[in-house]
């Protein structure tokens, strides 16, 4: 028998909606869905499933699974082995034994909980979610409801991902720069900063990092586990 299915035809998938975000670049997003549980994120239809049908009965579920694309991770080609920057980008882990976005298929998956569903907006329905782990304008593929019975297993191992799941920073805004924040960003930034949003091999105590979140720009240093923001922008 050909194992290689070269007779099938390929699937292919086209986005049914894009996700908005207040992370418009891939610095600074927690490592994983849930990690800062009071981030909001909205998810916008295209025109064609732009149909409240498609979502009757969906608000009877407290959480959901995204299903989307590493869009801005792209490359030709893949490797049989990645370096998941948890372990210090030196250790090399099977692709599919991590969440590498450097895949065959660059797709992603991400439980987050369901805030509230808008049905009627200038653009269709809009479904409003919290924790998402994704940058501003990633396309989703499909969004199908989590079901705590079969899909929760608090007895299951994460290897190596479990290695600094505790792991949080003291956060330190002084002012003027905690009044120039948002008040509507201020905690959702904090749970941001104290995932420690450096890569994880990076350990300068006098390199300043920065990214954007929202409509300001943060700038910080970390020393002794301690995130001070030295500049809001």
């Amino acid at each position: 028998m050909n194992s290689s299915h070269t007779n099938q035809e390929s699937l292919l998938l086209h986005p049914i909606a894009y996700i908005r975000t207040d992370f418009p670049s891939k610095f600074g997003i927690p490592r994983q869905s849930g990690l800062v549980p009071n981030l909001h994120a909205s998810i916008v239809f295209e025109p064609e499933y732009r149909n409240p049908d498609t979502l009757r009965g969906l608000e009877e579920f407290s959480h959901l699974w995204l299903i989307w694309e590493f869009s801005k991770s792209r490359q030709n080609g893949w490797s049989p082995t990645v370096r998941p920057p948890r372990l210090g980008g030196n250790i090399r882990k099977g692709v599919f034994a991590t969440r590498s976005p450097f895949r065959p298929n660059p797709l992603g998956l991400s439980c987050v909980k369901l805030d509230h569903i808008e049905l009627q907006t200038p653009l269709g329905p809009v479904i409003h979610v919290l924790g998402a782990d994704l940058m501003d304008q990633t396309p989703i593929y499909d969004i199908k409801p989590y079901v705590p019975y079969s899909d929760s297993h608090p007895e299951a191992l994460g290897s190596f991902a479990d290695l600094h799941k505790n792991d949080l920073l003291s956060v330190n805004i002084p002012e003027p720069w905690l009044s120039a924040i948002p008040g509507e960003l201020l905690e959702p930034l904090k749970g941001v900063l104290a995932h420690d949003p450096r890569p994880a091999y990076q350990n300068d105590p006098e390199r300043i990092y920065g990214f954007p979140f929202g409509n300001i720009e943060i700038r910080f240093t970390v020393k002794n586990d301690v995130l001070t923001v030295c500049e809001i922008l």
